[in-house]
């Protein structure tokens, strides 16, 4: 018996789309474990969302202004796991949850450089994290807050591999559900 999706709403995962997504997502942790700059290149992406969410948020006042940039670079992937969960598609659930906590690595990179201001910014002599957290009294901070993101960030990528792979070890588990 074939069933399209489990108890829980989400499709099964074939053996080939859980090894090229695992083989991909640590691929890209190799690449990430190894940068020296704060800048993947998923992040041109990130980027572009980042500067639209200043746009977005700009009925909002000032402060909300700026942090729009970092909420639409969390809204975003996180409206897409929610559109892929809704759909039931396991895989694309793993692959847009993995982008959101990579964000968060990008996130991390501009909140350590809050007081240094060494990386290039777009269409700002300072960053949305310098004024922000100079606003909340946390500038001092910013290398701290930076790391429990960048951690979170990583776990999160993590976890995401680990409930894909689990994901296919379970069918086995739930009868009648077999990989499409």
């Amino acid at each position: 018996m074939l069933t399209l999706t489990s108890p829980d709403g989400f499709s099964p995962v074939s053996r080939a789309t859980t090894v090229g997504w695992c083989v991909a997502f640590a691929l890209f942790l190799v690449n990430a474990s190894l940068d020296t700059d704060g800048f993947l290149f998923i992040d041109n992406a990130n980027l572009m969302i980042h500067e639209a969410g200043h746009a977005f948020f700009g009925w909002a006042g000032y402060y909300t202004q700026i942090l729009g940039g970092t909420i639409a670079q969390v809204l975003v992937p996180l409206a897409c796991v929610l559109f892929f969960k809704r759909r039931g598609d396991t895989a694309a659930v793993a692959a847009t949850a993995f982008w959101g906590f990579e964000n968060l690595l990008y996130i991390a990179s501009y909140l350590g450089d809050a007081r240094r201001s060494a990386l290039p910014l777009v269409g700002s002599d300072e960053s949305d994290w310098t004024i922000l957290l100079t606003h909340w009294g946390l500038l001092q901070q910013d290398t701290a807050i930076a790391a429990w993101t960048r951690g979170v960030g990583w776990i999160g990528m993590l976890a995401t591999i680990t409930w894909l792979a689990w994901m296919h070890v379970r069918q086995d588990r739930v009868p009648g559900l077999t990989p499409v």
